[in-house]
């Protein structure tokens, strides 16, 4: 089983949507943290070491997380999906690009998505 962490901001839209479609594969294990300190579940150096895998939303997570949790992440890929904060939660288009995008690297089962 992998584990896989979607990152975004706040935690309130695009990472819970990605941890929200992912999870019903039963090859993974799925959660999301946000990157503020005021974001709904905040990333702690415990997800980081956890994940196999980390998604993250924009190019400024990716540089927030180096910048936080650069000691946890030694063995851990990061891939940023490029999705831009202007989608809400379980918004269609939200739900097609993560597909799509994290699809690529993921493709085990991703048809039963």
């Amino acid at each position: 089983m992998k584990h896989i962490l979607f990152v975004c901001s706040q935690n309130r839209w695009r990472s819970p949507t990605a941890e929200q479609v992912f999870s019903v594969r039963q090859d993974l294990e799925c959660s999301s943290a946000g990157l503020n300190h005021d974001a709904q579940n905040p990333m702690t150096a415990e997800l980081v070491a956890w994940a196999d895998l980390i998604f993250v939303m924009e190019k400024v997570h990716h540089s927030k997380l180096n910048a936080k949790f650069r000691p946890y992440l030694a063995n851990t890929r990061v891939i940023c999906l490029n999705i831009p904060d202007k989608y809400e939660y379980m918004d269609p288009e939200l739900v097609r690009l993560l597909k799509q995008r994290v699809g690529r690297f993921l493709p085990l089962h991703y048809t039963e998505i």
